[in-house]
């Protein structure tokens, strides 16, 4: 699967995906703003912003207008927000490439933000908060990051705090939006039907005007960690929720892809080892996952599960026990990770990066992410390359650099209030 790339005069980059035998395209904008560029007084207003892209432009006055474009030609329109990124696409049938490039660069470039449509939305935006409050599968993934970055942009919630949701008005997010999206802070992706040249000039027609600027720098995440760290947030809930992992390394480091099988191998599937020792063997959860996060410039790797109050501290031994097994594996043949173990994982990320990248939206944000975050970019084909060139030295590596007790942190939501049992097992 190969792509194309083009700068517009403005810093704009053009990337195309051309997918012959797919008769769907993804238009998808990408923006080098997150959560991570926001201050105290505007936390959370990268992801209203996105919320009120969809509420109106200059040429469509009114969610309603924008919304009945889209559904008109039987199309999908969203959006994401992240630390680092703000996505917004549209997926639709090939021939209606040019529609989705129209309505994209208005919301991006004419989006009205009325204060009526701000105060309804800002409504919405406080139940979703609510719905992650209410639901804590979710919302270990907040508070186990607030333990990692603290008071920082990098440790506050996507979705922002209540009392400042309710303080943004209109000159916030026009002023915001200077501050970040300007063209060459942004990558347009196109995956599909499609072919280059017609890409590029859509995106001079609708993009090319676009200014130019300085954007906002984010704030450099420093990691100073010296002893295992513990959060407990109580809440009346029927199981807690636990997130227990290490800090490892930015996006572009090379032990990214051994950690992304380490973490295969812990809880990447109903075969990884969690979900037997946790789940199969002793019924301690109904979800145990482990995942392998990056971003610019830090990382972890964590692993979730949702147990039984009772069963916290049994838990979270088992899961350390696992970390160990891993780490010490050069000196205890039967912990040592196996060649066949490592095939297995290899294949388990390989199959489904192949799954995922079937879909034109999904091929769209593989080629944003990298272009955004990475400033280079890896075809599929490179990157299950260098997901086969992992060895079991490398998973051995990374697993003794970076299972130590300096690393360690546990975050824990539910009706558990024996967080001084659990500082006395947090040990790797």
């Amino acid at each position: 699967m190969q792509f194309h790339k083009t700068t517009l005069p403005n810093g704009l980059r053009i990337i195309s995906i051309p997918m012959p035998s797919v008769e769907s395209a993804t238009v998808m904008v990408v923006v080098g703003a997150g959560s991570r560029f926001e201050n105290k007084n505007n936390n959370g207003i990268s992801h209203f912003l996105e919320h009120m892209a969809f509420k109106g432009t200059k040429n469509r006055p009114s969610a309603l207008a924008i919304s009945t474009l889209i559904d008109g030609v039987g199309g999908e329109c969203n959006a994401f927000t992240g630390k680092e990124e703000t996505g917004f696409y549209i997926k639709s049938a090939a021939t209606h490439v040019e529609l989705s490039f129209d309505v994209l660069s208005d919301m991006l470039q004419h989006s009205l933000f009325d204060p009526k449509e701000i105060n309804k939305e800002r409504g919405v935006i406080l139940e979703e908060i609510n719905l992650y409050e209410d639901t804590p599968s979710r919302k270990i993934g907040d508070v186990y990051e607030s333990l990692l970055y603290g008071n920082t942009p990098m440790g506050w919630d996507i979705a922002g705090k209540k009392e400042i949701i309710k303080k943004i008005h209109k000159k916030d997010f026009v002023d915001y939006m200077k501050s970040l999206y300007s063209a060459n802070n942004i990558a347009v992706v196109v995956a599909g039907g499609i072919k280059h040249n017609k890409i590029v000039q859509l995106a001079e027609k609708y993009f090319g005007k676009m200014r130019h600027s300085d954007t906002l720098k984010y704030i450099k995440t420093i990691e100073k960690q010296k002893e295992p760290k513990l959060v407990v947030k109580p809440k009346k809930t029927e199981q807690v929720h636990i997130a227990l992992g290490v800090r490892t390394v930015p996006i572009n480091h090379p032990h990214k892809y051994p950690l992304m099988l380490l973490a295969s191998i812990l809880g990447g599937g109903m075969s990884s080892r969690l979900f037997h020792e946790v789940r199969e063997k002793r019924g301690l959860a109904y979800y145990v996952r482990t995942m392998s996060e990056h971003y610019q410039d830090c990382g972890n790797l964590t692993s979730y599960a949702g147990v039984d109050s009772k069963r916290v501290q049994e838990a979270v031994s088992v899961i350390l026990s696992q970390y160990k097994k891993i780490r010490n594996g050069l000196l205890n043949s039967n912990s040592k990770v196996k060649i066949n173990e490592l095939k297995k994982a290899k294949e388990f990320v390989k199959g489904h990066l192949i799954l995922e990248l079937e879909d034109s939206r999904s091929v769209a944000a593989f080629y944003a992410s990298q272009e955004l975050l990475e400033n280079k970019i890896d075809t599929p084909d490179q990157v299950l390359q260098k997901i086969e060139k992992v060895t079991l030295e490398d998973i051995e590596e990374v697993a003794k650099k970076y299972f130590v007790n300096t690393n360690l942190n546990l975050a824990v939501i539910g009706n558990f209030n024996h967080g001084q049992r659990l500082e006395k097992i947090l040990e790797l």
